[in-house]
């Protein structure tokens, strides 16, 4: 690891004198389980289902307005002009940090990330109640990660002030000390991830891998007729159906068939198939959740003990997930609790040793060409891993929703090399390969077509043919049922399902949309920017370049 340079280390001196000022400080409130929910409530509107609901001023992620800050194992190669202007004015904003605590109101809970006896940090959550609303904050942190544990080795630190001035928003992420200060956002999510990228850090140091990935356990009946245990992990961008499909049951209903939801956003990989889970509570896109198709998730959003951030309630307290006025990145935690009888009793995954073996799928959402299924090579799998194609939601960028975006492992937070991930999640399905069963699904669907007029407008000429909930779920039922046949496609050098049972593919034939050069110029399009993309990683491993520009 490079060494700091002597500012970083002034820099770190500043935020640990301001982390340890919290502990005993008079202005700081050490919250208790029963207080924080009483006071949140008093901030509150609710549904008619007795659950909180409340609102945030700040609607998503402030990524424009992030930076890492210390050696060079971990900042940022690149940076825009706002996140320059914040780099240059660091040490004036944390020395009128510094002050800042000292006279407003703070609130401080204690909690844990994970519950396992290996990897579990502390998390100590600050947040000025200036605006005593912001209340609400320290009680939805508290009702995403487990009650705190008294040894907990590895400490992490939020400190939180919503009031921060809007035009000097930022957020100033410290790997190397574990600590996150995030000014001028009252939006939930800043602390969530921001617990979870410190983790995912933290987790690499000690040799796994984080993952922006739900984990459930399948139990599914083969042809032959035997009961089949598989691991399943499910990469996806917010808003793909990372979090749908981790909690659905793929109608496995057959006798002795199942699943088992362990968690539905960060896990911790280790090289034997392992993870170990990080939150009690799911913190999901609330946009389009029905009560049909997404039974499971729906039970639990009406429970009490649910949390809605940013969804429209009228004043009766009913709830409108199609209405996005306000917002199309309406969120809601739900409680792992509620998600029963489909709930594991631990969110920890076995070894690939102690099932039949496990599923990585990688969800991507693309609206013209890309099958809606493939099945991956261990050198396919991890290009795919490194390109984590999809789409653009409101979660990230509002202003570039729908627009094409690639994440390294579906995960805007990895925090240093990006290569490294690759190499050792490509190291991992290699070494387990027979064992390891890799797939991606395209949760979009295929023969849009959008026209770029001369001013730069874009129109609408076609909308997608969506795949729907039902339908991907047939997929991934006859993938764990090893009932799929699968075929060379056309177009791409992929194995694409042939036969679905319960699902007819023709009517997602990709010719039914586009004539043949236009797929095949559409195609190679596509291919020649996942190629452009990854072959900027000049540390990852060739066979995995290769593979991208084959694919």
């Amino acid at each position: 690891m490079s060494l700091t340079t002597s500012s970083t280390t002034q820099e770190f001196e500043v935020v640990n004198r301001i982390v340890k000022y919290f502990s005993g400080a008079p202005n700081v409130i050490n919250s208790t389980d029963w207080t924080l929910r009483r006071s949140a409530e008093r901030f509150a509107a609710f549904t008619k289902f007795g659950n909180v609901a409340v609102h945030s001023t700040v609607k998503n992620r402030s990524a424009k307005v992030t930076v890492y800050i210390g050696s060079d194992a971990v900042r940022l190669k690149t940076l825009n002009p706002q996140q320059t202007e914040i780099m240059n004015n660091l040490p004036n904003t944390l020395a009128l940090v510094e002050e800042y605590i000292k006279r407003a109101p703070f609130v401080r809970i204690n909690r844990t990330m994970g519950n396992n006896n290996d990897f579990s940090p502390n998390c100590n959550f600050f947040v000025s109640i200036q605006r005593p609303e912001m209340i609400r904050l320290a009680y939805m942190t508290w009702a995403t990660l487990f009650p705190a544990k008294a040894d907990g080795e590895l400490k992490q630190h939020i400190v939180y002030i919503p009031e921060w001035q809007e035009t000097d928003r930022q957020i100033l992420v410290f790997p190397e000390i574990s600590t996150t200060i995030v000014l001028g956002s009252d939006y939930y999510g800043e602390s969530k991830k921001g617990f979870l990228r410190m983790a995912m850090w933290n987790a690499k140091q000690k040799g796994m891998l984080g993952l922006h990935a739900g984990s459930k356990i399948l139990k599914a009946k083969g042809s032959d007729g035997r009961i089949r245990k598989y691991g399943m992990l499910i990469f996806g961008m917010s808003g793909t159906g990372k979090t749908t499909h981790t909690c659905h049951t793929h109608g496995l209903n057959e006798k002795d068939e199942g699943i088992e939801i362990l968690q539905d956003d960060v896990v911790f990989l280790k090289k034997d198939g392992s993870a170990y889970g990080s939150e009690r509570g799911f913190y999901l896109k609330t946009e389009g959740l029905d009560q049909v198709t997404q039974p499971i998730i729906y039970k639990a959003a009406i429970s009490r003990d649910a949390i809605f951030e940013n969804v429209m309630i009228d004043y009766e307290g009913n709830l409108y997930f199609e209405d996005d006025t306000l917002t199309s990145n309406g969120r809601g935690i739900m409680m792992r609790d509620d998600l029963s009888p489909y709930i594991s009793n631990t969110i920890n995954l076995p070894s690939i040793d102690n099932m039949d073996g496990m599923i990585v799928v990688f969800i991507t959402r693309r609206h013209t060409v890309v099958p809606l299924a493939a099945k991956l090579t261990p050198e396919q799998a991890a290009a795919v891993f490194m390109i984590g194609e999809s789409i653009e939601t409101s979660a990230g960028d509002p202003k570039r929703a729908g627009e094409s975006i690639r994440e390294v492992g579906t995960n805007p937070f990895i925090i240093g090399d990006k290569s490294y991930e690759g190499n050792w999640f490509y190291d991992f399905v290699k070494r387990n390969e027979g064992k390891v069963h890799c797939y991606q699904l395209n949760t979009g669907g295929l023969g849009e077509i959008i026209e770029k007029q001369p001013n730069g407008a874009k129109v609408m000429k076609r909308r997608v043919q969506r795949v729907e909930i039902p339908e991907m779920s047939s997929i991934i039922r006859g993938i764990v049922r090893g009932t799929n046949t699968w075929g060379k496609d056309k177009y791409w050098n992929l194995e694409v399902p042939t036969s679905v049972q319960g699902m007819d593919l023709s009517k997602y034939d990709v010719e039914k949309f586009y004539d043949v050069d236009n797929i095949i110029k559409q195609v190679s399009e596509l291919r020649c920017e996942r190629v452009a993309y990854i072959e900027k990683f000049n540390a990852l491993d060739k066979a995995i370049i290769n593979a991208a520009k084959t694919m």
